[in-house]
């Protein structure tokens, strides 16, 4: 382990109480790196009243800066707007290193850039997969290369994510780690004994939007609730497409057999889990997908669509992989069902507590930030020539970008100087006062 204690600033615009991939992974690399004898805060925008300092179990630190989300959780960009009160978090809490999550982020995207100009080592891990065709991905795709044009070094959660990234950003691959997620393996255990009768549970826990393939699920449910009369569906999740499922379940008249729960609270997916024999991910597009460590490690035999990391994930004999295809989607899970019997899922718990530890990941993300400390600290006039190689016009514009960071960040300065700025005290921290565990 290293010797030296970082002092990091994790900045996303997705947090407790918000649950997904994302927000469990800060969460959950945060708690080992505290473990680890690191200083860990957290910075997220405010949610609902949900405003201010907050500690959550372990004595982590979070921010809540009193921005309101605007789109999907994310915050408005602003450009300049957060400069002064990430610069007083920065220079508050002692940070060494600060470390961004997911490029759909502004939050990360602004704090990165602030860090920059005042001249810290900062890390970003990216979490999705983009294409390179439609626009949304075209405009994501030169936020990041801005980003990344000036970061010190990068995670990704799989290989295919690391690939996806580097030919997007143009960032170089040395630069570039794969640390997969992990699953808490002492929250998902399986049932003490398997679900009895005949029936066949398949479960599925996703967003209920486009990207996480609901329009899928709309032509495989009714088919396989044809070909097996004993097979039911728990859909848990919430979004636009669940409105298709809705409908989808009244026309087959299949209101019996798909259960539909809504948004399910994380403490509460464990149970939906055991209640089921297969997982079902129907994914268009996945970097990494914690959801099927979790059913793994709760004993769940996967059927998942072929797309970006997910062959990675578990080996061969744990999942059942589809093209992203009804037809192709229907033959895997009737193999799954064939397969059902010789799962025993003490047996898949225990493999999966070999495979997947929070711990690990908390090592080797130590690992790159020590790296990152020794990279060699740049220079402005460096820092304009990589924005430059950004492009013929976008380069320019993110060198004014830049330019103004840097005049903004020197003006902030004057108006509040670095002593006026109140540092907190190395106290111990409150283990657990507000103790908010991912229970909620």
């Amino acid at each position: 382990m290293a010797e030296q204690k970082h002092r990091i600033l994790m900045v996303s615009d997705f947090f407790y109480p918000n649950f997904g991939g994302v927000e469990n992974h800060i969460y959950y690399l945060s708690q080992c790196l505290l473990k680890l004898g690191h200083k860990v805060v957290v910075m997220t925008h405010a949610y609902g009243n949900r405003s201010g300092v907050r500690y959550m179990t372990g004595g982590l630190k979070v921010y809540y800066v009193p921005w309101r989300p605007f789109v999907m959780q994310n915050t408005l960009p602003t450009f300049y707007g957060t400069l002064p009160i990430i610069r007083t978090i920065l220079i508050r809490e002692k940070i060494s290193l600060v470390h961004g999550h997911q490029a759909f982020s502004t939050l990360c995207h602004e704090a990165l850039m602030h860090a920059r100009t005042m001249g810290y080592k900062v890390v970003f891990t990216d979490h999705s997969l983009y294409g390179f065709a439609d626009v949304g991905s075209i405009h994501m795709n030169k936020v990041l290369q801005f980003t990344l044009a000036d970061v010190t070094q990068a995670i990704c959660v799989s290989h295919t994510s690391k690939e996806n990234t580097v030919l997007r950003s143009g960032l170089p691959a040395e630069k570039v780690y794969v640390i997969p997620n992990a699953v808490d393996t002492a929250v998902f255990k399986p049932a003490p004994g398997r679900p009895i009768g005949d029936k066949i549970v398949i479960v599925i826990i996703s967003r209920l939007v486009y990207r996480k393939g609901a329009d899928l699920l709309v032509e495989v449910i009714p088919e396989v609730c044809h070909l097996y009369p004993n097979v039911r569906f728990v859909v848990g999740g919430d979004g636009p497409k669940r409105v298709r499922l809705e409908e989808m379940r009244e026309k087959h008249s299949l209101q019996d057999r798909v259960e539909m729960l809504g948004a399910v609270p994380h403490a509460l997916v464990r149970s939906v889990l055991i209640s089921g024999h297969i997982f079902l991910n129907s994914s268009l597009t996945e970097a990494f997908c914690i959801a099927i460590l979790e059913a793994a490690s709760c004993g769940l035999l996967t059927v998942s669509t072929r797309v970006g990391g997910v062959p990675e994930v578990l080996p061969d004999d744990m999942i059942v992989l589809a093209e992203p295809d009804p037809g192709d989607m229907v033959q895997a899970i009737r193999k799954a069902i064939s397969l059902l019997p010789k799962i025993d899922p003490r047996v898949m718990h225990d493999r999966m507590k070999k495979l997947y530890s929070w711990h690990d990941v908390a090592k080797r993300t130590e690992i790159v930030y020590d790296r990152a400390l020794k990279c060699p600290n740049q220079f402005f006039l460096e820092r304009v020539s990589r924005y430059l190689s950004c492009g013929a016009w976008a380069g320019k514009l993110f060198c004014v970008v830049m330019i103004i960071d840097f005049l903004l960040l020197h003006l902030v300065q004057l108006w509040q100087p670095v002593e006026d700025i109140e540092e907190v005290p190395e106290s111990a921290y409150p283990n657990g006062e507000e103790t908010q565990s991912q229970s909620g």
